[in-house]
This record gives C-alpha cells, sequence and structure tokens, in this order.
C-alpha cells in the first residue's frame, strides 16, 4: 500500500501570493502533478493541514478545484491556518467529514493500513491541544483495531523541536498522546505537518514523522533566540510504503524534474 502525505499548501485566493512574496497555488499544483507522475501511483492521498492560509471561502474554493486533479481517495485534516466551519462546508461531500465537533476520522478502506485523523486543533489559536474528548477518542479508535497496521495524523507535532518560534505552537499534553500510543504497538507512524520541515524521531514507542511544506520551508534556526524566517528551499511531500514484510518505510520526495535518469553502477 503506498499513501502520499501532503501538507500545509497555504493556499490563497487566485492572484495573491502567499507572504506577498511565493505562489503557494502554483506550487500546490506541482505538487499535485508530481504526484500524478509517480509509478506505481498512490492508493491513498493525505494532506495534514494548512490547507489555506487565512480560511476564506475563495481559498476553500480553489482547494477543491487544484484537489480536484488527485485522482486517489482524498484524506483531509485541519490545521491551524484552517477555519473549522469552513473548512467542514467544503469538504462535506467526503464521507469523513463530521457534521460537527472536531474534524476526527477513521478510515480503513483502502488498504491494509489504517488512518485515524486526529483533530487536535484550536479554532482561533495556533497551537494544537490533545484534550480529553481528543485522547478519548483516539483511545476508543486505537482500541476498536488494536492489530492493524495504523498511521496516526495529525497537524501540530506533540514535541518540541528545537526552533524556538514554532514550538510556541506545538500540541500541547503531547505527554499524554506517548503514554497512549505506546499501548498500542500497532501504531507505525504519527504523521505530522505545521513544521515545514521534515523532521523524526521515536515518539510514545513508535515513530514521528512531519511532512515538509509544498511552498515555504521554515528556517532552521536552533539557537534560543532565534528570530523567525522562511526559505525557499525545494518542496517535498512524503510517500509512506506498508510492506507486510518491513512494516512502513516512509521516503521524501522532491518535488519537480530533475536531470537524470542516468546509467547506475
Amino acid at each position: 500500500m503506498l499513501i502520499a502525505q501532503l501538507s500545509d499548501p497555504h493556499l490563497r485566493p487566485k492572484g495573491v501570493l502567499y507572504h506577498g512574496a511565493v505562489d503557494s497555488n502554483a506550487m500546490f499544483s506541482a505538487a499535485i502533478e508530481h504526484l500524478n507522475r509517480l509509478s506505481p501511483q498512490p492508493d491513498l492521498v493525505l494532506v495534514s493541514g494548512d490547507i489555506v492560509d487565512e480560511g476564506a471561502p475563495e481559498e476553500y474554493e480553489l482547494a477543491r478545484e487544484l484537489l480536484s486533479a488527485i485522482r486517489q481517495p482524498l484524506l483531509v485534516i485541519p490545521g491551524n491556518h484552517d477555519e473549522r466551519e469552513a473548512f467542514r462546508h467544503s469538504f462535506a461531500d467526503l464521507d469523513t467529514t463530521s457534521r460537527s465537533g472536531p474534524l476526527h476520522f477513521a478510515v480503513g478502506d483502502f488498504g491494509p493500513v489504517r488512518i485515524l485523523g486526529l483533530d487536535i486543533t484550536v479554532p482561533g489559536l495556533h497551537h494544537g491541544d490533545l484534550d480529553d474528548d481528543a485522547a478519548a477518542w483516539l483511545e476508543r479508535q486505537l482500541g476498536a483495531a488494536p492489530g492493524r497496521p495504523t498511521i496516526v495524523l495529525m497537524h501540530q507535532p506533540p514535541f518540541a523541536c528545537g526552533i524556538p518560534y514554532i514550538d510556541e505552537y506545538w500540541c500541547r499534553n503531547g505527554e499524554r498522546l506517548a503514554a497512549l500510543i505506546a499501548r498500542f504497538p500497532n501504531v507505525e507512524r504519527i504523521a505530522c505537518g505545521h513544521v515545514h520541515r521534515f523532521m523524526q524521531l521515536r515518539f510514545g514507542g513508535t515513530l514521528l514523522c512531519t511532512a515538509p511544506s509544498t511552498t515555504t520551508a521554515i528556517a532552521l534556526r536552533l539557537q534560543a533566540d532565534a528570530e523567525p524566517a522562511s526559505y525557499l528551499e525545494p518542496p517535498a511531500f512524503l510517500l509512506h510504503h506498508w510492506k507486510e514484510e518491513a512494516g512502513l518505510i516512509t521516503h521524501l520526495v522532491p518535488i519537480g524534474r530533475f536531470p537524470g535518469p542516468f546509467d547506475f553502477a
């Protein structure tokens, strides 16, 4: 089973640049074009939040237009830049979109790996929070299929990554999440977005990774007094490959056309 994970496109109204500098819409279109060139094709596509930048209806209208080019089943969760009700309205046709409350979902119909979408966003704020209700929902879902390979998809990562201006907006109650995940060894990966960089670490007895953005990269500045900054680094997405004999292998896929192929020796 192949699962593509795109993240943080930060789409803007047509003709408007992201932060006044970058055409995030064109960059997301390029990401989808690259996705559609993959062979073999993924079985499922995930988008791990910040679909749009300001939560405006015209941004979601463009998002649906661009996402329509994806051929595979699509699963989406909101990020801190999404507006929950506008997001819900925009994706109301998806079976996974709840009619009220957080936008959690549990999907296991597209192959051996089950996907749990965990909405830990806090409307109106930029940090995430695994509150009592979110923890209870996740525990119920994990307990319902304890032997099934599972990816937990969420937006804000539940750890301090060392970039100070990002760590202000992590997912709170990460220790609660770690303790919960540790009880379910079938969780193959916790897959996040938000930080606009690829990172990985051991967490709760499994692996946690963050997907890069399809637009700008947050500057890798680890000094305690670092000033916030972004760069136009090569964008990328993740491709999670489930193999029965090996488990889940996660590949970083740079977006674009590159010289090659060359002879391999």
